[in-house]
């Protein structure tokens, strides 16, 4: 068995900045418990346990209320650990499965009773080995009322991946913004590009997130505190306000040579969304639009 990766900070600080009320952390994973819920033998890294209880005494310790848990690629489609996780949040957690596309109706359903609101697609072949386009529009027009699609992709493929956006038939949820080159600036060609593709459908959605992965040192940034992230992706934030959604990532996948303190993607929040306007948007309003509509009417 190849060795397991530690994914998570051992000790993170304690943030400077609150959320607010409510707050919710929108782009979070469990990783087994492996004794419990196997790693699919797809997986492209075997990563140490991460489960629930670590999960929420994190949320706790960063003043957080709630967590979208999104399922890990190393869990492939079994998305028992992610909603083993949901069961035990006392109503505190929902959850983005990923599935096989020829899942049947009455899976999807059941999935629902379990506390997801939308599917995963990821398009980053260091992480899966097929990624069929047809396939996943044709699930995406089955998903049951309120549901989402999120994808994963790199800004290198964001104009090839346009058409099959356009035909996504439900809201769509870019993670990361689909990873663009923050050294650029909030003006570079990569964050213009994107820009585009929001400007294209009103309902699509991102998560301003990552700054460890698209400011770091090995990507050609800083690193900590991530000031390319913070210039590049605060316009971004305070123009498209109303569509924006933020989670830690924890714990940090394929990240264990620069692991993030959490405490410090905390602090980030406030950079890049500066107003309390703008940050109950960020954590409260918009993540419960899409995982807790139900509570919004």
């Amino acid at each position: 068995m190849p060795d397991r990766i530690t994914s998570w900070h051992s000790s993170p600080t304690k943030p400077r900045f609150t959320p607010p009320p409510g707050a919710v952390d929108a782009h979070c994973h469990v990783f087994g418990p492996m004794a419990l819920h196997s790693f699919s033998p797809k997986a492209k890294y075997l990563p140490q346990d991460a489960g629930p209880e670590m999960l929420f005494a994190l949320r706790d310790h960063l003043g957080f209320s709630r967590n979208v848990i999104v399922q890990a690629s190393c869990h492939g489609t079994d998305n028992a650990a992610t909603l083993d996780a949901i069961a035990k949040s006392d109503g505190k957690a929902r959850g983005v499965a990923v599935v096989d596309p020829a899942i049947a109706d009455n899976e999807l359903a059941a999935l629902h009773d379990g506390g997801i609101r939308g599917i995963r697609f990821n398009f980053l072949k260091r992480l899966v080995d097929d990624a069929p386009k047809d396939k996943f529009l044709e699930v995406a027009g089955r998903l049951p009322k309120d549901w989402h699609v999120v994808i994963y992709f790199e800004a290198d493929i964001l104009e090839e991946m346009r058409a099959f956006i356009d035909a996504v038939p439900v809201p769509v949820v870019v993670d990361h913004m689909g990873r663009p080159d923050v050294s650029q600036g909030p003006d570079g060609p990569e964050m213009r590009a994107f820009r585009s593709l929001l400007d294209s459908r009103s309902d699509i959605w991102f998560k301003p997130t990552c700054p460890d992965r698209l400011d770091a040192i090995k990507e050609g940034g800083r690193g900590d505190p991530w000031d390319a992230f913070a210039s590049a992706v605060a316009p971004l934030v305070s123009d498209y306000a109303d569509r924006c959604i933020w989670g830690t990532d924890w714990p940090h996948p394929n990240m264990q040579d620069e692991i993030p303190d959490d405490g410090h993607l905390v602090d980030m929040i406030p950079r890049i969304a500066p107003t309390e306007e703008l940050q109950r948007k960020l954590l409260v309003t918009n993540p419960m639009k899409l995982y807790w509509p139900e509570q919004c009417e």
